[in-house]
């Protein structure tokens, strides 16, 4: 059974930092791509940046490129996201999604907020 559980998320500033991360179990994470999608309230999911497996390929939306950076360490089973110089329109519910579409299995999200 895929269980994916994020963390990490919060309050921020803008131009400020945060660390997600993403604890998976229950399949073989070495084999899958992985993605973070977020959802602003009322609104469907919007992808943001997945990471092939073993780290080979790195992908990101153009609004997050430059800013955002995904990483995992495959020993660990976890997945992250360094989101630096956020911005107001990075508040939203951030999810870790197995595969690289997001509306694949996710977890529970973990909210990020930005704001001064």
């Amino acid at each position: 059974q895929v269980q994916l559980v994020e963390s990490g998320g919060g309050l921020a500033q803008p131009g400020g930092s945060l660390r997600l991360s993403c604890a998976a179990s229950g399949f073989d994470f070495t084999m899958y791509t992985m993605t973070w999608a977020r959802q602003p309230p009322g609104k469907g999911l919007e992808w943001v940046a997945s990471i092939a497996y073993f780290g080979q390929n790195l992908y990101y939306a153009d609004s997050v490129k430059g800013r955002f950076t995904i990483s995992r360490d495959d020993a660990k089973e976890t997945l992250y996201l360094d989101m630096n110089s956020l911005r107001l329109e990075d508040t939203e519910l951030y999810y870790c999604v197995q595969g690289r579409e997001p509306g694949g299995p996710r977890g529970q999200g973990t909210q990020v907020t930005v704001s001064s």
